[in-house]
């Protein structure tokens, strides 16, 4: 009896080890792994309301501007509820959302794309601050400021802002007018001139389009080598030629990687001397997946300069061991023949002094044998 009452105490012992075992805890020798979870987007008091949410990628309410933010590179969001002060206590004073995306160009990309759609947007780094603020204004101001000072730093190239929006003339430049794309959505929805299709976005392309008052627009696209642009300016061309004089006075130049185009009322000097006095600049940099061409051309380059490395390096120790067989053979003969294996060299020398010089005979102690 006592024996079956001690099976009964061990077997569940043995069963609850083995439960522990497959419930994940770790056993003796396993590793753990902590992940430590991302900082948080929004203050505390911004996180502690009923419509606090927060995730990765687009958010399932950002309605058109899903397409948008996916192009762009959304990396999280996080949204919350903001109070404003009432006369008994608080009250709803709308909402702050922010989108953290994987670099400062998506960043500004997005940015162009959600500044009207609330009255507060701001943009810091690799985030985008979304506010509908229901407080006066110096509050409101006071509560972004806030959210901006906490918002993660991203520092190294993926904290650089896109140079292409820089290369737009300030003179005449109508306001807000600028808008800046990575994707045929944003671009599309932000009124580009030309058809997404042709633009090569999946090339990687960047794409600036701007109103000058009184003139047209102005569009500059960014490729990631000269070889790509000239492909798409070919298209391009193609394609404002069959619209004829629909697109208005058209100028077209390529620099490098850089199109530039002229499209609607420009006078035709000066769309000229617009797009002529538009340079790359050498600080121009490329932080962007490019496409797999663009990878296998740099490839073919490294392959190439490897080859020619490797040519030289086996020819120069080709020369060296010939030198050393040739010259150590050389050597060898000598010493055979009973001759030292280094001499000092032989000169002719011709006497035009007039006099009868004796001649030195070639073999030692012949002068003495004769």
């Amino acid at each position: 009896m006592g024996v079956s009452l001690r099976m009964r105490v061990m077997v569940p012992g043995l069963l609850g080890l083995s439960l522990v075992g497959a419930s994940g805890v770790p056993l003796q020798g396993q590793q753990v792994m902590l992940a430590e979870p991302p900082t948080p987007l929004l203050p505390v008091a911004l996180r502690s309301g009923p419509d606090h949410d927060a995730g990765e990628g687009a958010p399932s309410w950002s309605g058109a501007a899903q397409q948008v933010l996916i192009e762009d590179g959304i990396k999280r969001y996080e949204r919350g509820t903001a109070e404003s002060p009432a006369a008994h206590g608080t009250a709803p004073g709308g909402t702050v959302t922010v989108y953290q995306f994987v670099d400062a160009t998506g960043a500004a990309a997005a940015y162009d794309y959600l500044r009207k759609s609330a009255p507060y947007v701001v943009r810091s780094g690799v985030s985008v601050v979304v506010a509908n603020l229901k407080m006066p204004p110096a509050s409101a101001e006071a509560l972004m400021r806030t959210v901006e000072t906490g918002l993660p730093k991203v520092g190294g190239p993926k904290g650089l802002p896109p140079l292409l929006p820089t290369y737009l003339p300030a003179k005449g430049l109508a306001k807000d007018s600028q808008h800046y794309a990575l994707g045929p959505v944003s671009y599309q929805a932000m009124g580009g001139v030309l058809p997404p299709e042709i633009v090569g976005f999946d090339k990687a392309a960047e794409v600036v389009t701007a109103k000058y008052e009184g003139k047209g627009t102005l569009t500059m696209l960014l490729y990631p080598t000269p070889q790509i642009a000239g492909d798409h300016l070919r298209q391009i061309e193609a394609q404002v030629n069959q619209q004829g004089g629909a697109a208005g006075t058209v100028m077209l130049r390529r620099e490098g990687p850089l199109v530039l185009l002229t499209t609607g009322a420009w006078n035709p000097a000066e769309a000229q001397k617009l797009v002529e006095g538009i340079h790359l600049r050498s600080e121009v940099t490329w932080n962007k997946p490019v496409p797999p061409e663009f990878h296998a051309e740099i490839r073919k380059t490294v392959s190439l300069l490897t080859s020619i490395l490797v040519f030289c390096g086996v020819g120069a120790l080709a020369a060296v061991v010939l030198a050393l067989f040739l010259g150590g053979g050389r050597a060898a003969i000598r010493v055979l023949q009973g001759k030292p294996a280094a001499t000092e060299p032989e000169f002719l020398r011709i006497d035009l002094s007039g006099g009868s010089a004796r001649i030195k005979p070639e073999i030692p102690g012949a002068e003495s044998r004769g």
